[in-house]
């Protein structure tokens, strides 16, 4: 073996590699993109949960999109008033205090009150009920499934199938990220203040005679929430009642006069 061949190969490969180096070190300087020291300010505050809440692809995407201008500094639904008070510290500016919002389910048919045409063995998905007889067992195609996929999507472990096998979301624990909205396939689940005095918790359209033959619970259309609401907060359009939450006043009068008591 020659020493000195391999010397030689041993000394060519290591001057290419500190040429590659320092060439590649150049483009680095050269072609770096500037990042907004706010930017890595932001992303520091931010909880880091990724959750997609905000409508950014995650944590990082928010952190550009507010030291661009381009969204608030209060849009991460997880930190919520004290992280947008954070956000706004380092963009200058005074972050306005956001309504907080929960996740709501609006089905009440559990088990023991909504109807069912048969008995399903299948596979355990929400989804995959869309592809069965009449959309699943359940006389209401309107209803929760109950095989909980909004579950599995929930990153804060905040929604729940019930012993009467509903979801029920835990308004403490939820962070309004969405997550649970954008997998429930029925879209029974939306965002209310957390505040809210009442709400509407079924999602039926159709006419009150076909309600109550799936669902002993079920709104009916009846209206006397609509007619006895002293401040024209309750409408009922396509043969389900909807409170504006804007308009709503806590009286309680919609939940009193309500036959069925799915006004909470």
């Amino acid at each position: 073996m020659n020493i000195t061949a391999i010397l030689i190969a041993a000394l060519v490969v290591g001057c290419v590699g500190i040429l590659i180096g320092f060439f590649l070190g150049i483009a680095g300087e050269k072609f770096k993109v500037p990042v907004d020291e706010r930017e890595e300010k932001i992303l520091d505050v931010l909880p880091g949960n990724n959750c997609g809440g905000c409508g950014y692809a995650g944590c990082s995407s928010l952190a550009a999109a507010i030291a661009k201008g381009e969204a608030p500094v209060n849009q991460c639904p997880v930190g919520g008033a004290p992280v947008a008070a954070l956000v706004g510290e380092i963009m200058g500016v005074k972050a306005e205090e956001g309504e907080k919002k929960v996740a709501f389910v609006k089905c009440a048919g559990t088990c023991d009150k909504a109807k069912s045409n048969y008995d399903y063995t299948g596979v355990k998905s929400c989804s995959a009920l869309k592809f069965v007889p009449a959309g699943g067992p359940k006389a209401c195609t309107y209803g929760c499934l109950g095989f909980g996929e909004c579950v599995e999507a929930c990153p804060f472990d905040a929604i729940h199938i019930t012993e009467g096998g509903i979801a029920q979301v835990d308004p403490m624990a939820c962070k309004a990220c969405g997550k649970c909205i954008e997998a429930c396939p029925q879209n029974i689940i939306e965002l209310v203040p957390y505040n809210a005095d009442h709400i509407v918790q079924c999602s039926s359209k159709d006419k009150g005679k076909d309600v109550m033959k799936a669902c002993s619970v079920g709104c009916i259309a009846c209206h006397l929430c609509e007619k006895n609401c002293p401040s024209d907060a309750i409408h009922v359009v396509d043969n389900i009642a909807y409170i504006d939450q804007d308009k709503c006043t806590g009286c309680g009068i919609c939940a009193q006069k309500c036959p069925k008591k799915i006004i909470l």
